[in-house]
């Protein structure tokens, strides 16, 4: 296996590879305008660090979000090119999920949240059991909104951070954006007991901020 992870769900434009075993190459930058200029070069990056090529994928899983439009097409769009020109599998993991493992992986253990920045003074959050239980929909809401829902968890991502009276307990040295990384693992473990990943579907939760204006004229040749 050559597993090749990606995800622009977030601020972070993030790329991993992982060779069924562990991960053998990463690359992430944080800029939340550039998804877009970013992802290749971070792809080129992790290959050449890898010392492999794309041609030696095997699957590629990408980050279905939540999360910003613009930013989680980035991702999606990119993957789907690329298992098309390679002829390869392409699966879609939660966002959410990768953050929850990451999490796990850093010691967070018990129930806790995850909640990531949703814009409009929003978070896109879930619930875990456990880091790789989930146990609650991913949803989009106001901060303000999930504070009893929420009441005594700890929470982990950039939303938990933004937030600190809904979220009062967010534990040192949590991440704050998705790892290609932690996505690739999540993604390898539960290839490697056999299960079906989802497609690569993304999850919005709302329309986009783009909008065709109010009073937009249609021209039509006559």
């Amino acid at each position: 296996m050559l597993l090749l992870a990606l995800d622009t769900a977030t601020p972070a434009v993030t790329v991993a590879l992982h060779d069924g075993s562990a991960v053998i190459a990463e690359s992430s930058d944080v800029d939340a305008r550039r998804h877009g200029e970013l992802l290749l070069p971070a792809v080129h990056r992790t290959l050449k660090e890898a010392g492999t090529e794309l041609a030696a994928v095997t699957e590629i899983v990408v980050g279905a979000g939540p999360g910003p439009y613009t930013g989680l097409r980035v991702g999606l769009v990119t993957a789907a090119t690329f298992g098309s020109a390679l002829g390869v599998p392409v699966h879609g993991l939660c966002t959410l999920d990768g953050i929850a493992y990451a999490a796990g992986r850093a010691g967070l253990d018990g129930p806790f949240v995850v909640a990531t920045d949703a814009r409009r003074k929003e978070v896109y959050w879930a619930r875990y059991d456990d880091a790789r239980t989930r146990v609650t929909e991913p949803a989009v809401d106001h901060p303000a909104d999930l504070a009893e829902r929420v009441a005594g968890l700890p929470a982990v991502g950039a939303g938990a951070l933004l937030y600190p009276a809904a979220f009062a307990d967010v534990p040192p040295g949590m991440p704050e954006y998705q790892s290609a990384g932690a996505l690739a693992s999540l993604a390898a473990e539960k290839l490697a007991r056999g299960e079906e990943l989802p497609p690569p579907r993304p999850l919005y939760l709302r329309r986009p901020d783009a909008k065709v204006p109010a009073n937009y004229k249609v021209v039509t040749p006559k």
